[in-house]
């Protein structure tokens, strides 16, 4: 099976159940936490089969920890708040994700956004690109805009 795109369902039933803070918690909080969680970016393979009925990270199908790939990929950076436009809520990281002289262990085409701050590394959602093989060079996932119409995480 094929990765297929699409935000996790479960995702869409913790963010109900406060299980993901993405920014700073407001004066409407019910978190008792107060800073943001940390989420991470993996990539998988042509092959991983990951989607939208995943609920947790795992290395099922994620590229091999060699070729300056770890498993469980790479930090995102947060340093931009959860906001609204209209009726849409959106949130991108403030900056694209890396990797330098990266040699992959075969042809990938997805990556896995998931909750690191979380137990059990609950997974937000994954995002798929055309095929990649990629040898001694840098692989760049860049971030679109934050905005209505084009963040990476976007409930209307």
């Amino acid at each position: 099976m094929a990765n297929v795109q699409g935000m996790c369902t479960s995702f869409k039933q913790e963010l109900l159940n406060g299980s993901h803070a993405f920014g700073t918690q407001g004066a409407n909080a019910v978190r008792t936490v107060t800073t943001k969680d940390t989420f991470n970016m993996a990539l998988y393979l042509v092959s991983g089969s990951r989607s939208a009925t995943d609920t947790v990270y795992n290395t099922t199908g994620e590229l091999a920890g060699t070729g300056n790939y770890t498993q469980g990929g790479a930090l995102l950076t947060n340093a931009t708040a959860p906001t609204t436009s209209g009726t849409t809520a959106f949130w991108t990281p403030s900056a694209s994700v890396s990797w330098a002289n990266l040699t992959s262990s075969g042809a990938f085409d997805a990556s896995v956004l998931y909750n690191v701050a979380s137990t059990s590394k609950l997974e937000v959602a994954v995002f798929t690109f055309g095929s990649q093989t990629v040898t001694a060079g840098t692989f760049t996932l860049t971030m679109p805009a934050n905005d209505a119409t084009n963040g990476l995480i976007r409930i209307a």
